[in-house]
């Protein structure tokens, strides 16, 4: 039996650079950066009298750790990366390095957290660093040819359907029932939830088929079409930015390659043998939003022109008549900030130039694998300065962003499946097995206006990452105070946490 296994969440996106667009080139804050006494009064302060001194532990490819960046306030959500070096020019005042930025970004960044401030006149500056490394050249990729076939019909994919329900994850569900019969009738309703299939590896397309002939069984036996969701998730040097879920393709040996023929090609295949079997596809989460936070990790940088041509290789390859597409855009504390929004918008509009045009994807996917509450202001205790206080409240902000700059009408689909608890972290950025997390709301369709589905895209009881920090894909974040001790590989069964999932579900099963 093949078994699709799923991600272990979207790393957080680490600091690394700052683009001044006034000055047509962008700085680095490197490490060692100096003492100094940063404080920024005012109505849009984001901190006071912060200490710019050096963290106390850095990550890969950033200068500032997460740790130090929440203490302060300073979010590395709104810090702009680009692939290019240089260096900030002496003594830029710091509100001309902030005019640059424009009004999107909705409060002051505290720029001298990054490089050091002086006072001249009791007006701050920001003084010069030079960086201590640059990043790679990104490899260049293998050209696209846009889509010419018929793309998905602009309607909801979901809409007079059901939702394909995953035997695999039905017996994972009956396993842990059979280890907690006190809690069979809540886990009964689980089992009978449809959840996504995820495709994360090669040998996971073999399955594809096999799942295809019983979505036709589900749906004779429902008397309407019955929809898979599949995740498209084995990217060419996939999440560069975390460890929990690196993957098998790497970009040194042959990877883009491999991806196109061994593992997109088929998928297409696959998909195309029934033209009348609906299909949906979420397109390599975290993939996109990696290009714009986290480009001061080598691995990213280094990846950044495979990831765009890649991701526009399987939306032109999967766009077809009787499948709709969603591309991963993040979630509310990666991407909430208007900055960030823009960014991630102008680059999927050039990934869909490539792809064959706007029409090629039905909208976006977000949340994938997050925590992220619907509705509510618990963002606000995490990130005062983000104005996506919530899920929906980035949904909605995403769209109007997409919209006014020009691609349209586009929908969204939410993972609800661990997002039924707030307030549970201690930092966004966490995102591996929080403890007290708990079912969100029952896939759903159209739930409201501009989401097509709430989804369960994360099979919940899956693991984000090994808690084992001597395991080779051990991330930190899985051993964070907000993580779940005792977790298996990404993908594995986690049954102790499922039951936590259960118990804590909202709605109530």
């Amino acid at each position: 039996m093949t078994v699709f296994r799923s991600h272990g969440g979207p790393p957080f996106p680490t600091m690394a650079r700052i683009i001044a667009p006034s000055l047509g080139q962008d700085w680095t804050a490197s490490d060692g950066l100096p003492p100094s006494e940063c404080s920024i009064e005012g109505e849009h302060s984001l901190a006071r009298n912060a200490n710019c001194a050096s963290p106390s532990e850095k990550r890969a490819g950033a200068s500032i750790d997460q740790a130090s960046v929440m203490e302060h306030h300073i979010d590395p959500q709104r810090v702009l990366t680009s692939s290019h070096r240089g260096h900030i020019k002496p003594q830029l005042r710091l509100s001309a390095l902030l005019d640059s930025f424009g009004a999107g970004l909705g409060s002051v960044v505290v720029a001298c957290a990054l490089v050091g401030c002086t006072s001249s006149g009791g007006t701050l500056v920001a003084t010069t660093k030079q960086p201590t490394r640059s990043m790679p050249e990104p490899v260049l990729a293998l050209p696209v040819e846009p889509a010419t076939q018929e793309p998905f019909a602009d309607v909801n994919p979901f809409a007079d359907a059901a939702l394909f329900v995953n035997p695999d994850y039905t017996a994972q569900v009956d396993d842990s029932i059979a280890q907690a019969p006190e809690l069979a009738a809540p886990m009964q309703v689980v089992r009978e939830q449809p959840t996504a299939l995820w495709l994360d590896r090669i040998e996971a397309v073999a399955g594809v088929p096999a799942r295809l002939q019983e979505a036709k069984q589900q749906s004779s036996a429902a008397g309407k079409p019955v929809v898979p969701v599949f995740v498209v998730y084995d990217l060419p040097n996939r999440d560069c930015a975390a460890k929990a879920s690196n993957g098998e393709l790497k970009i040194e040996e042959q990877g883009e390659s491999r991806y196109r023929t061994e593992y997109i090609d088929v998928i297409a295949q696959h998909f195309a043998q029934d033209p009348e079997q609906r299909i949906v596809a979420i397109i390599e989460p975290d993939s996109l939003p990696n290009l714009i936070s986290n480009l001061g990790v080598e691995k990213c940088a280094l990846s950044q022109d495979v990831y765009m041509h890649s991701v526009a290789y399987a939306i032109a390859t999967l766009s077809m008549p009787n499948v709709a597409l969603y591309v991963d855009a993040a979630h509310s504390g990666w991407l909430g900030w208007e900055a960030n929004q823009r960014r991630m918008v102008k680059l999927v509009k050039d990934v869909l130039q490539m792809a064959g045009g706007n029409d090629r994807i039905r909208g976006f996917a977000t949340n994938v694998s997050n925590y992220n509450a619907l509705a509510g202001d618990w963002g606000k205790q995490l990130e005062s300065s983000n104005p996506a206080s919530n899920e929906l409240a980035y949904v909605d902000m995403l769209r109007g962003t997409l919209s006014e700059m020009g691609l349209g009408d586009k929908q969204i689909v939410v993972d609800t499946s661990r997002n039924g608890q707030a307030e549970i972290r201690s930092r966004w950025g966490n995102w591996c097995n929080i403890r007290g997390a708990g079912l969100g709301p029952r896939p759903t369709v159209a739930p409201r206006e501009g989401v097509d589905a709430y989804l369960w895209i994360k099979p919940p009881g899956e693991s984000d990452g090994i808690a084992d920090p001597s395991a080779a894909r051990y991330d930190e974040n899985c051993g964070s105070s907000d993580a779940t001790p005792g977790a298996p590989e990404a993908g594995q069964w986690f049954h102790s946490y499922f039951v936590e999932l259960v118990r804590n579900a909202n709605p109530a099963l």
